[in-house]
């Protein structure tokens, strides 16, 4: 597996990492135990070094899952996990908003040192930006978590361009994870080139559009009433059925390259930026070496030429989050 390092700050992953929320929540049950322990560890046996979690996934479980599966591997390995969500106060699997108050965030990495079984958090994101908390104070916080050695790297999720300058104005950001791919891009119009600028690395999420850019999700297919994307607008039949042309597209550059439409999706998010590090979800060992092997396949200029003039007539219809959600991107 090819190595990558996220912009300026020297942390380096390699070129695809492995996205864990699904493992145990938001895509339907939780996998198996066992069964997820295995497949990370066979992840990093393939190559794979980076792998990302949140105290939200679950809560708590996915932190969980990843701390006993890497705790034999720990020096092998880069974790990245996520704070500020406010913890439901009677204990149940919801959450109530946001919390990024310093306080907060230095409980929350105790605890998901904690639950990781680690010394230390390699990459710690700020999950959404709080409105009600100055970025200064949230980026002040993690800077004294790096300075206790408690955490290595500081990052920012779903974060504008102004909110990013605060903060690495604070404490330099390593990394933006941000949902970026084939039929999401609106990071390239001021966030991309706000990255580049400042040095800092982008790690999209739902590089693959949450499975529907493998070409496995139709109008008809019905998801389990536990998934969350029932509840997501880009996800009606109507629009799932509108978006397949973006799915047809891939298809058509994957059959003329011989491979899939899944690795045509991330071999293009490798291809824009040597700086950009996809983290695809999966629960099933074959879906895992089909990601690994996107790492392999060569885009020509012109093949990227092609695509992007392709997809660039192609509206995608729906929005990517409920409205509630929504509100929460791009502060």
């Amino acid at each position: 597996m090819q190595k990558r390092k996220l912009g300026k700050s020297n942390l380096e992953v390699s070129a695809i990492g492995l996205g864990c929320m699904g493992m145990s929540f938001g895509f339907g049950p939780p996998g198996d135990k066992k069964e997820m322990i295995s497949l990370i560890r066979t992840a990093v046996e393939r190559g794979v070094t980076f792998f990302d979690t949140a105290e939200v996934y679950g809560p708590f479980t996915n932190e969980e899952l990843v701390g006993e599966a890497l705790a034999p591997l720990r020096d092998q390995v880069v974790i990245a996990t996520k704070f500020g969500f406010k913890p439901d106060p009677n204990g149940g699997s919801r959450w109530s908003g946001l919390d990024s108050r310093p306080e907060h965030i230095k409980q929350v990495a105790e605890a998901s040192l904690k639950r990781l079984r680690t010394d230390v958090i390699d990459l710690f994101y700020q999950h959404r930006v709080d409105a009600d908390v100055p970025i200064e104070e949230v980026a002040g916080a993690v800077k004294d978590l790096i300075r206790e050695g408690k955490v290595k790297h500081f990052g920012l999720s779903e974060a504008g361009v102004k909110t990013i300058r605060r903060a690495h104005a604070v404490q330099q950001v390593a990394a933006l994870q941000s949902e970026y791919s084939l039929w999401w891009r609106e990071p390239e119009a001021e966030v991309i080139p706000t990255l580049e600028e400042l040095g800092i690395g982008l790690v999209p999420f739902s590089p693959l559009g949450k499975g529907f850019l493998t070409g496995k999700i139709t109008a008809s297919t019905q998801f389990d009433k536990t998934d969350f994307r029932n509840i997501v607008p880009r996800f009606s039949p109507g629009n799932r059925e509108a978006n397949q042309a973006v799915v047809d597209l891939i298809a058509e550059f994957a059959r003329q390259k011989k491979t899939t439409p899944a690795q045509i999706a991330l071999a293009w998010l490798l291809a824009q930026k040597p700086w950009i590090v996809p983290i695809p979800g999966t629960t099933k060992l074959h879906r895992l070496e089909e990601n690994l092997g996107s790492a392999n396949v060569e885009l020509t200029a012109d093949d990227l030429r092609r695509l992007d003039e392709a997809t660039a007539n192609i509206h995608v219809q729906g929005a990517r989050y409920p409205e509630e959600l929504q509100k929460l991107v791009g502060r």
